[in-house]
């Protein structure tokens, strides 16, 4: 059975053989034993006088980040004058995190790992640690402690999210208690949004705050970024 090997492709091929000279390809000397995948979101928390919690409003989603462990060893060469460095190995991955002379930018790449695993990413950091020397203290086995932080342009991430606002105004039905705030907090998790409602109310509501129960509301759609979609019914 062939075991595949897991590869560190550099996609910025301007930097490829450039000053740092880095390789197309950084071949991973033994595989990971960890994968360590975190993905997050940022929340904000709108603060309404009068309620018993404030609503959480949904900001952003945060990059999805790959932690693991690279193991590095060079003893198979012996511990006498004839040692490898073990640094000729790790110093290509030490790089990714370092600006590039030709991109002014880490550069950008992806973490493959046979068929199971194919991870585009910014190096975040970086971490090196030698536990074993030759008697001149030349560092023979290394571990590095890499994190890829997540890379998609935004034309990637639209494409991806397919985000999509309904064709049709939506009717709500006030009920006690309810405020326009409120109201934008439930139908569109964003209770700043409460204009968009009462311009699409105009001579109904009189007041954001003083709405009367059982009065029935148009919710207009909102595109992609927030703003109310024009011609719709």
């Amino acid at each position: 059975m062939t075991v595949s090997r897991a590869v560190i492709e550099i996609e910025d091929t301007q930097v490829v053989g450039g000053k740092s000279g880095l390789p197309a390809t950084i071949l991973v000397q033994f595989n990971p034993t960890e994968l360590t995948l975190t993905k997050g979101a940022q929340i904000a928390e709108i603060n309404i006088p009068g309620i018993d919690s404030p609503i959480l409003q949904f900001i952003r989603g945060q990059n999805e980040k790959l932690t693991l462990d690279l193991f590095f060893d060079t003893t198979d060469t012996g511990m006498g004058m004839e040692v490898v460095d073990v640094r000729d190995q790790t110093r290509h991955v030490y790089q990714l995190v370092k600006i590039q002379a030709e991109t002014h930018a880490p550069p950008r790449v992806r973490f493959t790992w046979g068929s199971g695993l194919s991870f585009r990413a910014i190096v975040e950091s970086v971490q090196q640690k030698f536990t074993l020397f030759n008697p001149d203290g030349i560092p023979l086995r290394a571990t590095l402690s890499v994190t890829f932080r997540e890379y998609k342009t935004l034309e990637e991430q639209l494409k991806d999210l397919n985000l999509q606002s309904s064709d049709h105004s939506k009717r709500y039905s006030v009920r006690r208690g309810d405020t326009l705030s409120r109201i934008a907090a439930e139908v569109y998790r964003d209770p700043s949004q409460w204009r968009a409602i009462a311009n699409a109310n105009t001579g109904v509501v009189d007041h954001p705050l003083r709405l009367v129960p059982g009065t029935v509301l148009i919710i207009p759609p909102l595109d992609v970024r927030g703003q109310p979609v024009v011609g719709t019914s």
